[in-house]
């Protein structure tokens, strides 16, 4: 079994910064891909941005060159920098990760989400 548990959304006002964390823990042999998605009310869930094993890193267009994504892969952690933030930015903020677990005599390649973490950009 694997969790994955985010944190720091929160309430900012247009301009400001935040800084979203994810871990993953479980079962885990090795971690794949770690993405950060997010819904808006009304709206489809969308790629924010996401980082492979490899290092290599794709952003949406809406937040390219706002938002940095980075992961530890000792932690099994990924967090995302948010900076310069705008009210088309509240969402609902999920962690996303590609994980192979290691499930008694066998591997099993699954994604998980985490729960979900308020993002609100208001003034």
């Amino acid at each position: 079994q694997v969790q994955l548990v985010e944190s720091g959304g929160g309430l900012v006002q247009p301009g400001e910064s935040l800084r979203l964390s994810c871990v993953a823990s479980g079962s885990i042999f090795r971690i794949v891909a770690m993405s950060w998605y997010r819904q808006a009310p009304g709206k489809q869930r969308e790629l924010v941005a996401g980082i492979n094993s490899g290092g290599a890193i794709n952003y949406a267009d809406s937040v390219k060159g706002r938002v940095t994504i980075s992961r530890d892969n000792t932690k099994n952690s990924v967090s995302l920098q948010m900076n310069s933030l705008k009210p088309e930015d509240t969402a609902v903020y999920y962690c996303n990760a590609y994980i192979v677990s290691d499930v008694g005599s066998k591997f099993v390649h699954d994604a998980y989400w985490g729960q979900g973490t308020q993002v609100t950009v208001s003034s």
